[in-house]
């Protein structure tokens, strides 16, 4: 029997989640499947991968072919990486502790890799939150500025009001007087 590893979608419209799933070449996609080996959500930043590598590397081992997103997958969590280098042990290239040496040196790579990428996108979403804000105090600044003018404006047309109304009791009072 020739077995895949390949995705199995979930999820609602526009937000797929998927499992990484060992299955029968001619089962439909999201059919019948020997076992699930992980996950795979493309809607997070950086793409979130929960891989049983153990089982992974097993499979691919034995000889189940991968689709291209799940060897992408594979790749990126080492698991092609760990294939390549227990053949270099069958081989007799490196011994295992070499090959495991090299397997950390380069998991500590893609780690910091993934740090960086995480660290980068949280300074740009706190600095987008900062312009944000500096932009919102901008636009209270205005509207603060223009009711106080109104206010000024209002209360100009109150004295104004009141300076008249004055000035007509003074011109009253003025009246009587010279008669």
């Amino acid at each position: 029997m020739a077995t895949r590893i390949r995705l199995q979608r979930h999820g609602r419209k526009d937000y797929a989640f998927y499992s990484i799933v060992i299955a029968d070449v001619r089962a439909p996609r999201d059919g019948k499947f020997t076992e699930k080996i992980g996950t795979y959500n493309p809607n997070t930043n950086p793409a979130t991968i929960d891989l049983n590598f153990e089982r992974a590397l097993y499979w691919v081992e034995t000889g189940a072919q991968p689709t291209d997103t799940v060897r992408n997958i594979l790749s990126s969590e080492g698991v092609m990486l760990m294939k390549h280098l227990r053949g270099g042990v069958k081989k007799g290239a490196f011994d295992e502790a070499a090959a495991q040496a090299k397997f950390e040196a380069w998991k500590k790579g893609k780690d910091a890799a993934v740090e960086a990428i995480v660290s980068k996108n949280a300074a740009a979403k706190k600095a987008a939150e900062a312009a944000r804000l500096e932009e919102e105090k901008k636009m209270n600044a205005k509207i603060a500025e223009k009711v106080a003018e109104k206010k000024a404006a209002a209360v100009a047309a109150a004295a104004e009001a009141e300076a008249a109304a004055t000035g007509e009791t003074a011109e009253e009072a003025e009246a009587p007087a010279e008669a």
